[in-house]
């Protein structure tokens, strides 16, 4: 058996298509979409993410504002830069880069983001109304990477009504959200979710119809893991200097043999990272859409 191949790169492309008519639409009405980036600090891996957001909302035409802050900025700083952009027309919606300086308390950044501008639906106002609200239309933000990984199996034809999915990981943008859109009523998929204290993770994968793995460690779900047929989602990124070329290598949480045993398996990269870019996009134009009531 050789699995299908989840391709986010082509499944997100279809997304943006439909988001570039959508902000078409709203530029007729005399809205212009607009996203912004708050970025502190000089990990290249984050300005790598934030570079390819701005290309993206640019080819779907919105317009972009990016906040860039030093390492050491303080606290107030980096709330001064939210509030900012909390009271700004021009921006629809934005997202706080991740992971933060140690000394900037996250959860405290998070929270001070006004919930209709939650570009990555993880403010605690946004997770708790998709929390309550389990059988009516989600009319907030929602967890991109989450509903990225939903969209990108059901956009290739997987019905995951009824399914067992085992989520190894329990971060909060993917582990302990994804839960919260599997098991709405129009989705209605079962959830089990692992980590570092589970016991028998094998156990766990074999009994599953879907994984999702978010771990962040390389090759974590090897074949043995995997039930035949089973459709295997990759979230999980480890970069390693590869000493011959000099440079970073992407790993996923999936060993690439899984792909013999697989019905169904996302790529990484080219699997859910372009989703939650599109995902994120759609994010802030449904805010766009919402504002005109």
């Amino acid at each position: 058996m050789t699995a299908r191949t989840l391709d986010g790169v082509e499944t997100a492309a279809g997304i943006t298509e439909d988001l570039r008519l959508r902000v078409a639409a709203l530029a007729a009405r005399g809205v212009s979409v607009g996203i912004a980036t708050v970025l502190v600090g000089d990990d290249p891996a984050s300005q790598l993410y934030v570079s390819m957001k701005h290309r993206q909302c640019q080819s779907i035409g919105m317009h972009s504002i990016q906040r860039e802050l030093p390492a050491n900025a303080t606290q107030r700083q980096v709330e001064d830069v939210l509030d900012e952009l909390n009271g700004d027309p021009a921006c629809d919606g934005y997202i706080v880069q991740l992971p933060l300086p140690d000394h900037v308390d996250t959860d405290a950044i998070l929270a001070r983001i006004d919930p209709a501008k939650d570009a990555d639906g993880l403010h605690p106002t946004n997770l708790g109304r998709l929390l309550l609200n389990v059988g009516q239309p989600a009319t907030t933000p929602q967890p991109c990477t989450p509903r990225g990984v939903i969209e990108l199996l059901e956009r290739n034809g997987y019905d995951l009504s009824g399914k067992h999915v085992t989520v190894v990981g329990r971060g909060v943008t993917v582990g302990r959200s994804i839960g919260l859109l599997l098991t709405r009523r129009d989705i209605n998929a079962t959830v089990t979710l692992t980590h570092t204290a589970t016991v028998d993770l094998h156990r766990h994968l074999r009994a599953a119809d879907v994984i999702v793995a978010a771990a962040g460690v390389k090759h974590l779900v090897g074949p043995a893991d995997v039930s035949p047929g089973a459709a295997v989602v990759d979230v999980g990124v480890t970069r390693e200097l590869d000493p011959e070329t000099g440079r970073q290598r992407v790993h996923g949480d999936v060993h690439p043999d899984v792909a013999e045993v697989a019905g169904w398996i996302s790529p990484n990269p080219g699997g859910v990272g372009p989703m939650t870019v599109a995902l994120l996009m759609s994010n802030v134009v449904e805010a766009a859409e919402r504002s005109l009531g």
